[in-house]
């Protein structure tokens, strides 16, 4: 086993390693009987090209088609055979794949799921008959309503950010890629500095570590390496300037049965992380759940909408704080006059105790619940270790919650979500 590096900056529960070989391998044992390995990669759309927008998705394909050890639908077999159960995923800035099995079957298993990630063949004719597969996918996700009018929205929020761009990318883009293409793209990207490696389970965290960094290092041996791809890889470090009036973009869909209205703000993102925790908590206020605000005017007194929620979608370098409701379309104007009318209310008064304290109990709440189990823990760790290179954020957020007062939301409120200045997209039937 390569000698680990500790990282002492991390104080609480998890494990974290850095192998001299570059891989991050983060471990906790938890008293449930199954093992979750989670192996998220820097990798995702916002980092292409618009040439090979979609490389990333399309990949994460690719890698299950077969490796020189295994046959193409032979680690699925397998894996099904020891009744463990996997699956990936591709964002606009990280690709993961994840396994969950027993935790005797852990050891089996993990060297099998590396090497598919980490030696795909990408032989040309499974890579033409995959295209095809993706290009239904992509055919579908404009198919669907919702999608399309969240792709408009993002286009309309966003005018240089590849945040702009559906992660499965643009059908003639993935009918112009080549195997080969995708083979150095594959080199470029998925390789030790680029992965954190998490496993939570009913194991020692030494075994678990042992086990990871082992499999590693007997099924990572690529030799070719392709740098001058990593030229397609650039990842922009600016935000975008805040809306300076309100920006309307009006679409016509007819398979809609309501109108759509999204109206956004360019808010901080990860790189300016200590700026989102008040975003968070206006979002809970004004549209999640039955008890917010907009719900409750909106939906249960006026009757003026039928759909309506809040966001603030945390990216790394830009956020997006959105307000999204579904509607009669002669309702469009005085919801998106009742929904600054609030903002502007919050401006000038601010918001209740009470109001804040409901919202830091759920978040305390919303923690302990959604991390319950391994594959709960390695989400966790896995994204915020992946983009951030650490766990505070992730361990602390209902402590820092927690420490907000009425003036931070306030403040939040009026530094970040102008009523006079916003981005809106309005689709109608």
């Amino acid at each position: 086993m390569l000698s680990p590096i500790l990282d002492s900056s991390v104080s609480q529960t998890p494990t974290i390693v850095n192998l001299t070989n570059g891989l991050t391998i983060i471990a906790e044992q938890m008293p449930v009987d199954a093992v979750n390995l989670n192996v998220w990669l820097k990798v995702g759309s916002a980092l292409e090209s618009n040439e090979i927008n979609g490389m990333a998705h399309f990949l994460e394909h690719m890698v299950f088609k077969g490796t020189p050890n295994l046959k193409n639908g032979e680690f699925e077999q397998r894996i099904e055979q020891r009744g463990a159960v996997t699956n990936a995923a591709t964002s606009q800035e990280y690709t993961h794949f994840y396994i969950t099995s027993a935790p005797n079957d852990f050891a089996d298993l993990v060297p099998l799921q590396l090497d598919v990630i980490f030696n795909p063949i990408i032989e040309d004719g499974a890579f033409g008959r995959e295209k095809l597969v993706v290009l239904e996918e992509i055919r579908r996700s404009y198919d669907n309503p919702s999608r399309r009018t969240f792709y408009r929205a993002m286009e309309t929020c966003f005018d240089t950010l590849p945040y702009r761009r559906p992660v499965l990318g643009p059908a003639d883009v993935i009918e112009g890629l080549t195997p080969q293409q995708m083979r150095e793209f594959h080199g470029s990207c998925y390789h030790p500095n680029s992965v954190t490696a998490v496993a939570v389970g009913n194991l020692p965290v030494e075994q678990l570590i042992d086990i990871v960094a082992d499999s590693f290092e007997k099924t990572y041996y690529q030799t070719e390496t392709f740098s001058d791809s990593l030229q397609s890889l650039s990842f922009p470090v600016s935000p975008e300037s805040p809306f300076e009036e309100i920006i309307r973009q009006e679409y016509e869909d007819e398979q809609l049965q309501q109108a759509r209205l999204i109206m956004m703000w360019k808010v901080p993102g990860l790189l300016d992380l200590e700026e989102t925790y008040g975003l968070d908590v206006l979002a809970s206020i004004l549209g999640k759940g039955k008890t917010s605000r907009l719900f409750q005017d909106l939906r249960e007194d006026k009757n003026l909408v039928s759909h309506i929620s809040v966001s603030n979608m945390t990216q790394k370098v830009q956020g997006m704080f959105y307000i999204a409701a579904k509607l009669e379309k002669e309702n469009v104007p005085e919801v998106e006059k009742i929904i600054t009318q609030h903002l502007q209310s919050i401006q000038k008064e601010s918001i209740k105790e009470e109001e804040l304290n409901r919202i830091k109990r759920q978040a305390v709440n919303r923690f302990i619940f959604n991390n319950e189990r391994p594959s709960d823990r390695t989400n966790l760790y896995g994204y915020y270790y992946s983009q951030m290179q650490s766990l505070n954020p992730a361990l602390s957020y209902p402590q820092v919650i927690q420490s907000l007062t009425t003036d931070d939301i306030q403040n939040a409120a009026r530094k970040y979500l102008d009523p006079n200045a916003y981005g809106v997209t309005i689709v109608t039937n």
